[in-house]
């Protein structure tokens, strides 16, 4: 190769090593709350039907408080969202009819189907409805809940429900889901929590995750609140 071409070399790759980084993309906030008290939750038996249960008169005061407590932090929520089941978007209505707009209704929001074991006792969810998510949590995605899903197919329409909240345009959105499905997404996919620590204590009712970042470039917990 000639000098000219030598220098020409050393030009393009001096260029490539000092052309800035490609930008991040833009990050939102999503506060992640699970359902009010619902009638399900008092019959204590697994109910992961759509469009399921109402919430209970506990549930609906349960609601009004974490709209409440959500908007006492200085938040400005500029979109609502809930999954495909009564109870989800019963718990909305207190923050829908303060923001001044009906919740966008997402499928990938609801629950984690339960299969085989819907309508089984809650106490014995540990050791049926919940060994599959477990094995996801520790890598094994492929594992399905008999009569149900794997874990590709949960967090795939999990993200699905993410990307809509991030296409839309909302800054700062509050999504209204369940228990199930924000803790397993939640150790699934989002930096600065503990999977085994989520686990271990279930996400009582009106307990929410703020995650932070988008779909391409990853969550970030930010604050969690586990309920009244």
């Amino acid at each position: 190769m000639s000098v000219r071409g030598i220098a020409g070399a050393l030009l393009i790759a001096c260029a490539v090593l000092t052309a800035p980084a490609a930008a991040a993309e833009p990050d939102i906030s999503v506060t992640l709350v699970r359902h009010a008290q619902s009638t399900g939750n008092t019959s204590g038996r697994i109910d992961t039907t759509t469009p399921g249960p109402s919430i209970t008169p506990l549930g609906a005061a349960q609601a009004a408080a974490v709209t409440e407590l959500l908007r006492g932090k200085g938040d400005v929520f500029d979109g609502i969202y809930a999954s495909t089941m009564i109870r989800t978007q019963q718990t909305a209505q207190p923050m829908a009819a303060a923001l001044g707009e009906p919740p966008t209704i997402l499928p990938g929001l609801r629950e984690i189907e339960a299969g085989a074991y819907e309508g089984e006792p809650e106490i014995a969810a540990a050791a049926t409805y919940f060994q599959a998510p477990m094995r996801w949590l520790r890598g094994d995605r492929t594992a399905r809940i008999p009569g149900s899903i794997d874990g590709n197919e949960f967090d795939s329409r999990f993200d699905q429900a993410m990307q809509a909240i991030y296409d839309s345009g909302d800054r700062n959105a509050v999504a209204y889901s369940h228990g199930a499905a924000i803790m397993t997404w939640v150790a699934m996919n989002v930096r600065g929590v503990d999977p085994a620590a989520i686990a271990s204590e279930p996400l009582r009712n009106t307990g929410y995750f703020v995650v932070r970042g988008n779909p391409v470039d990853g969550w970030t917990l930010v604050t969690e609140h586990n309920g009244p």
